[in-house]
């Protein structure tokens, strides 16, 4: 995995430009994003025992992601939210994987469920730059495709 420098640089990046730059859906997803992290300090087992079983507050917190990013995939007209949301969704089944199968590899399962925010922030913040764009374009004249 990256060092967290590395991830809190990019959150803040993506977190800044989706406020700057997007319209509320690109807002919304990128806030829920940098408080999910937050959160996820507070919820998070001890070291000495994190993720040798299933995360009962992650398992709470991808939840209520997947069900934040799913309402915004069904109230958006732009595509990106579907991804996000599909992610989240592969985020979210990684507990069901630990649940089944105890003798996940706490490393397995920490990867399944840290991984995919990489993409879903790539994701958020292409849909914000190609928002930008579209709202330049419709601004000029020009067709928004």
């Amino acid at each position: 995995m990256l060092p967290k420098s590395v991830f809190w640089t990019v959150l803040l990046l993506i977190v800044g430009y989706a406020a700057w730059r997007g319209r509320s859906d690109e807002r919304i997803a990128a806030g829920a994003c940098f408080g999910a992290t937050l959160f996820t300090h507070f919820i998070l087992g001890p070291l000495k025992i994190r993720y040798a079983t299933v995360e009962p507050g992650l398992l709470a917190l991808d939840i209520v992601m997947l069900a934040i990013f799913v309402a915004i995939a069904l109230r958006s007209s732009r595509f990106w939210p579907l991804w996000v949301a599909g992610l989240q969704l592969t985020m979210s089944m990684a507990h069901v994987l630990k649940a089944i199968d105890e003798h996940l590899m706490p490393r397995a399962y920490a990867a399944a469920v840290v991984f995919w925010t990489y993409p879903i922030l790539l994701i958020i913040a292409v849909g914000t730059w190609r928002q930008h764009r579209r709202t330049l374009r419709e601004r000029d004249g020009r067709p928004a495709f």
